[in-house]
């Protein structure tokens, strides 16, 4: 399969952001193809380095950068982004806005894992019939997937709730949180002033 689609999944919800990528992976998608984020700030500089072709985020109504902000930064360098959105308020004027965005989908939190695989699928199989051109390997990735096993959202151990921009205690100093990520299955942040990334378990808010 080549070029094979990106996703980039944007929620701040650690059990959303596993879930999805299960879901995906299940889909028979590699998970070098699949990046997570918790926060619009950090997947709009990821994403401007990853170029997903397909964005599932939460609204984020009252951050600096909503899900819509975001997803037309992102269509600034990959033109044909797709666009799937949730939200807790899901309102007539919000699902108007969606529809306007081109969005596939608007789903409602809380919802079950059920209804979140019923609606990805739905949107890959769309994909598939609208733009064989661009993203002809959807047809054949969806056709082969192999039945993802029924579940609620993954129950996620507590973690330390840190946000780009916070001060945290790593290795005896206080550093400042510049970006959070969920990868493959983990979450990790990357410090200002450093390269590499460090699992969130090992920080704790200053």
């Amino acid at each position: 399969m080549r070029d094979p689609l990106k996703f980039l999944v944007v929620d701040p919800l650690a059990g959303v952001q596993a879930f999805a990528r299960q879901l995906l992976q299940g889909h028979g998608f590699a998970a070098d193809r699949i990046l997570c984020c918790a926060d619009s700030d950090t997947a709009l500089a990821q994403g401007l380095v990853f170029k997903p072709q397909f964005l599932i985020t939460d609204w984020f109504a009252k951050a600096p950068l909503t899900g819509l902000q975001l997803f037309q930064r992102l269509r600034e360098v990959q033109p044909a982004l797709q666009l799937s959105l949730l939200s807790f308020d899901v309102t007539p004027e919000r699902q108007l806005e969606a529809e306007a965005h081109g969005a596939h989908f608007l789903l409602k939190k809380p919802f079950t894992a059920e209804q979140l695989k019923a609606e990805v699928s739905r949107s890959l199989d769309a994909l598939a019939r609208s733009a064989p051109g661009l993203h002809s390997q959807v047809r054949d990735v969806v056709r082969s997937a192999r039945p993802t096993p029924r579940a609620q959202l993954p129950v996620m151990p507590p973690l330390p709730l840190i946000k780009p921009g916070d001060k945290v205690h790593f290795n005896g100093a206080v550093h400042v949180a510049q970006y959070v990520v969920h990868r493959s299955g983990e979450t990790v942040v990357q410090l200002k002033g450093q390269n590499s990334f460090v699992p969130l378990e090992k920080l704790q808010p200053a």
